[in-house]
């Protein structure tokens, strides 16, 4: 694998291959023989982070997962007005210099859908070996936030995502996160129900590789409806910067906010049994930025699992880096 752009890119193999290799990766970062390990596992290496949008949990779980492997960084973190961007250059000749420079892997957000097709596809013709991770495109996918999303579930599932119902909500429409994460559930035998205002649903084409896939869906604009099936709530905020209609971007969305006594439709006792035996309660996630669709007096909730999730982010990019430099964690 030289890039990861998209979730389609991992069968369930790779995928149960990479849980393992997170899982090892966690317990390294958490004593000092471990991170003292890792630190010299892509010495000389070099990242460049290149983000065109705005950034958090990504481009700094990024930045402290090369730091940790013994990576230097090179980063911007808005390309679009502080880089020749600004004066008008394509993305594809920044991407043509940059790699140029000698660096390892270019990790890229851009508001566009398919800019990391489109570095990639500018490396690949040059015959550069420089990588290319994609963060975020426009409306596409986030692949990386799906394979930390997939691992939170299946972390705190106990190791299991078959037979899971999966509520995903909020706005599906403009959400690379839910895209990416419905692609990636689809390797596992899930049920999904999505819960948007109509409005907002998610993409035919997510829908037909659902059914092309044998993974039962259905849509709701209720929360009420949707909440007390599910074991994992995927929950997400609204895009209004991705919005054209005025109308639609003022609109009030407030009957998908998560609050107390929304929280009370979660089932406590989820239909699965834990290893222990002892039955497991649903789990709230979130890519995050939370706005105020999930309310804070939630945060305290045993099942809010969306800072655990975030936490996943180091674990899970540290992998991802270590595969792409053929970097093997034994298992």
């Amino acid at each position: 694998m030289k890039h990861i752009l998209r979730s389609q890119q991992f069968d369930r193999p790779n995928l149960e291959r990479l849980f393992a290799e997170v899982g090892v990766i966690a317990k390294m970062l958490d004593t000092q023989e471990g991170r003292f390990n890792l630190r010299s596992m892509l010495t000389g290496r070099i990242m460049c982070t290149l983000f065109y949008e705005p950034s958090t949990r990504t481009r700094v779980s990024f930045e402290t997962a090369a730091h940790r492997l013994g990576m230097d960084v090179i980063t911007t973190e808005n390309a679009a007005e502080f880089s020749s961007a600004a004066k008008g250059e394509t993305l594809e000749d920044s991407i043509r210099v940059i790699a140029g420079y000698g660096i390892d892997a270019i990790v890229l957000r851009h508001k566009e859908d398919g800019a990391s097709d489109r570095a990639a596809g500018i490396i690949d013709r040059l015959g550069l070996a420089t990588h290319v991770l994609n963060a975020g495109d426009g409306r596409g996918q986030h692949p990386t936030q799906a394979l930390l999303d997939l691992y939170t579930i299946w972390d705190e599932m106990h190791h299991r995502i078959d037979g899971l119902t999966v509520v995903i909500g909020g706005d599906l429409a403009n959400g690379r996160t839910v895209r990416s994460l419905a692609y990636m559930l689809s390797r596992f035998e899930t049920k999904i129900i999505f819960v948007s205002p109509p409005e907002l649903a998610i993409g035919d084409d997510i829908k037909e590789h659902l059914r092309e896939h044998g993974i039962e869906f259905r849509e709701e604009s209720s929360v009420a409806a949707a909440l007390p099936e599910a074991d994992i709530v995927y929950w997400t905020r609204v895009q209004r910067e991705r919005m054209v209609d005025p109308a639609l971007r003022a609109r009030n969305f407030s009957e998908y906010r998560i609050d107390g006594e929304t929280l009370k439709l979660l089932k406590q006792d989820a239909a699965i049994l834990s290893p222990a035996g002892g039955a497991l309660a649903a789990r709230l996630m979130h890519p995050l930025p939370r706005i105020d669709e999930i309310a804070k007096e939630v945060d305290d909730d045993p099942r809010a699992a969306y800072f655990r999730q975030a936490a996943n982010g180091l674990y899970v990019r540290s992998a991802l880096l270590l595969r792409l430099f053929n970097q093997v964690i034994p298992v």
